[in-house]
């Protein structure tokens, strides 16, 4: 996961996930725009394997974080690795995908779940949680999440993802992942403190 080389950056111009855009309109009076990027909504899933009392993670390597952790005046060339380690991009994230496919959004979480942390889990064992709005300055498109426990017995394969992904699956006790969400700095998302938070308020049983 962390054998990243030959790093560069380039312009966009054609891609199948996000599309920069900038919408005009007037708003009590006065003529305004916004630039912003349209994107799919997606998934998260908070999971929970009940047989042995860990929640499940996803690390994985996103480029948008290293490459926040480059200084500007160094993003120009060809990026020395050995000075900025991948890394500094790899993430701690919940299960997730983005909603791309013809099915409902219950089958969709499924999927993921199966496809990235390889349990099978019953649809009507899948709870929906809430839908939400992600980054509202820049993206504002909707995020579902959901809770699903699961046991060792529903574990089909090892997960990590399909195609190219490179996603490693990650168990954490509660009492790591207290210590872990009161680091100083932590490399996730917002979903996930919003998750594991819920988890930690909502299933005292499990919570301690």
């Amino acid at each position: 996961m962390e054998k990243v080389t030959d790093v560069s950056f380039s312009p966009l111009e054609n891609s199948q996930y996000i599309r920069p855009l900038r919408i005009n309109f007037t708003q009590n009076g006065v003529k305004k725009n916004w630039d912003l990027m349209a994107v799919h909504d997606s998934v998260v899933i908070v999971l929970f394997n009940v047989t042995r009392k860990k929640l499940i993670f996803v690390k994985q390597f996103r480029p948008a974080v290293y490459y926040s952790k480059i200084p500007a005046s160094e993003r120009k060339e060809t990026i020395d690795t050995k000075k900025y380690s991948p890394k500094l991009g790899i993430t701690l994230e919940l299960c997730a995908g983005i909603v791309d496919k013809n099915k409902s959004i219950d089958e969709i979480a499924r999927e993921e779940i199966l496809e990235e942390c390889g349990y099978d889990v019953p649809l009507n064992q899948i709870h929906r949680i809430l839908k939400h709005c992600v980054n509202p300055g820049v993206l504002g498109c909707g995020q579902t999440f959901f809770y699903a426990e699961v046991t060792d017995d529903m574990k089909v394969s090892e997960g990590g993802g399909v195609d190219d992904e490179l996603i490693e699956v990650v168990e954490l006790s509660v009492d790591e992942l207290k210590a872990y969400i009161h680091s100083d700095e932590i490399n996730s998302p917002p979903g996930f403190l919003f998750g594991v938070h819920w988890f930690l308020l909502n299933k005292p049983q499990y919570a301690g």
